[in-house]
């Protein structure tokens, strides 16, 4: 059984076994569920571990491109393919070639099933894929007869004889006039006919043995290099930051050596565990307007469900998917109205949480001039219009301009795969009118009783012409035993060791935070 084979089986067990805790059915009315019917055609899953801050496709098609090089094992990701055609399948022992398979096919994966008899069974698998090529071509013409026609100034003349040698762009001949070395560039070379055990297309042959052989419906699975995909999405904010408008995209990638015409098309979210060989071993063959809820089952995106521990993406139509290209698919329709929060957060302490032991160094402290970074968050919940699971990938933020309507992009970041009804939030940058100074202006500790008292004030500048509302993030670093016993200003405790503050800063004016925190050990 194959990987493949055996990851199939092992969901359906767990879905099997899910379905009965949930309910055990009467197995004296159960009505079982209609396997439905295969037909002709291909589809294709496509699986994806692309890290959207480093993979660019069309960048790395470009740099395979100059490179020159044909090696897909640096593509984060891969395909299953599954194949549904109708073949001449001998009777008795016999041998079957199946063409325009992938070239960067893993056999290890194939799978055959005769679905118009269950009883064909595969004896032999072999994958060919020596391939055509003017290099090729001239290895199987060692030993053979060619002609050269080379120009000679304004002339061209004719040169026949044995090929000894294709080399280093030059042929070695042995003519009736002796041996000959003829540079390849700018020479016209005929051959006779094609040399045996060459192919124009992958091809995968089958020793079968079949008691019915004829006119059967054989289905083929297999995974396959070089493909993958990744998720972009683009919002827009509205004049007040408090509405935004969103749509995403799919950028499928596929450089495995075959198409797909009218290909149904399947994404794999999640991170999927599988065994990577070692580069040694890599190479072909084995070796070396109103708000929108997300209607995801238009025709203009992806439709969800959840597929064991992870999220399947449907396309609810068929593909062309070409070889040697990217393609961008909508993810979902347009969603419009979708509420969104902007912040601008301080925290100077960069993250930094208490250490195992107490901090006792009166000259250790962290006083700094910053500027807040600007946040924007979101929920992805159905009463915001949203609610359904979000690949990882790459999120651009736009806004328009009043002046003269156009769009100028304001920041992008990051998302990982993000369930529904959680909250999305996106770092575009640091605000550039809004700035803060921390500074400690007391200390003191007390050895004998074990305690230390730290005073910082936190001064706020706001020079923008509107008021701007700021978070403060604070996190008392020096013990985890710590309590604030003298402020300014009320604060929220998030947890065992952070704090924050919010808090209003009028149009260029100035806002301060003091605090005192007490550590005991």
């Amino acid at each position: 059984m194959t990987a493949f084979s055996l990851a199939i089986s092992l969901f359906s067990a767990v879905a099997l076994a899910s379905t009965s805790a949930v309910a055990a059915p009467d197995k004296s009315t159960a009505t079982p569920t209609a396997t439905p019917t295969p037909t002709e055609g291909v589809s294709l899953t496509v699986y994806s571990s692309a890290d959207p801050a480093g993979f660019n496709p069309q960048q790395f098609i470009q740099q395979q491109r100059m490179s020159g090089q044909d090696n897909v094992w640096g593509v984060p990701g891969y395909g299953v393919v599954k194949v549904v055609r109708r073949v001449a399948v001998p009777k008795g022992l016999g041998e079957l070639a199946f063409t325009d398979v992938a070239a960067w096919i893993d056999p290890t994966t194939v799978s055959f099933n005769d679905l118009d008899d269950a009883k064909t069974t595969v004896l032999e698998q072999n994958f060919q894929f020596d391939l055509v090529s003017p290099s090729k071509l001239m290895e199987r013409y060692l030993g053979r007869s060619v002609t050269l026609a080379v120009a000679m100034g304004q002339s061209v003349s004719n040169v026949t004889g044995e090929l000894l040698s294709a080399n280093q762009g030059q042929l070695v001949l042995r003519t009736a006039d002796g041996l000959k070395i003829v540079p390849m560039q700018g020479a016209q070379v005929t051959l006779g006919e094609l040399p045996g055990g060459l192919l124009t297309k992958p091809t995968l042959v089958w020793k079968l043995a079949s008691e019915t052989g004829g006119d059967h419906l054989v289905r083929t699975t297999y995974q396959t290099a070089g493909m993958t995909w990744r998720a972009d999405y683009n919002i827009v904010l509205d004049g007040a930051d408090k509405k935004g408008d969103i749509t995403g995209w799919v950028t499928l990638m596929n450089l495995s050596g075959a198409s797909y015409n009218g290909a149904e098309l399947k994404l794999v979210a999640g991170d999927v565990h599988k065994i990577q060989a070692q580069p040694e071993y890599m190479a072909r063959g084995g070796m070396a307007g109103a708000p929108r809820a997300l209607a995801m089952a238009d025709a203009a995106g992806f439709s969800e469900k959840e597929f064991a521990d992870f999220h399947l993406y449907t396309l609810p139509r068929k593909t062309d998917v070409a070889q040697n290209s990217t393609q961008q698919i909508a993810l979902f329709p347009p969603v419009s109205g979708f509420k969104v929060k902007k912040e601008l957060v301080f925290d100077f302490t960069g993250g930094m949480g208490a250490p195992g032991a107490p901090i006792l160094d009166r000259d250790f402290v962290i006083a700094s001039k910053a500027k807040p970074s600007i946040l924007v968050s979101f929920e992805n919940k159905k009463e915001n219009a949203l609610g359904m699971p979000l690949p990882k990938g790459k999120i651009r933020v736009y806004k328009e301009d009043s002046s003269d309507g156009t769009l100028e992009f304001i920041g992008e970041d990051l998302i990982d795969h993000t369930p529904r009804n959680e909250t999305v939030k996106i770092r575009l940058g640091e605000a550039f009118d809004v700035v803060g100074e921390r500074m400690r202006s007391d200390f003191t500790i007390d050895n004998a009783t074990k305690r230390m008292t730290e005073t910082f004030k936190i001064e706020l500048r706001n020079q923008k012409s509107a008021a701007q509302r700021v978070r403060v993030i604070e996190r008392p670093y020096r013990w985890t035993n710590w309590q604030i016993t003298k402020k300014n200003t009320e604060f929220e405790k998030l947890d065992s060791g952070t704090i924050a503050f919010e808090l209003d800063i009028p149009s260029e004016g100035t806002k301060t935070i003091e605090y005192t925190v007490v550590y005991t050990w």
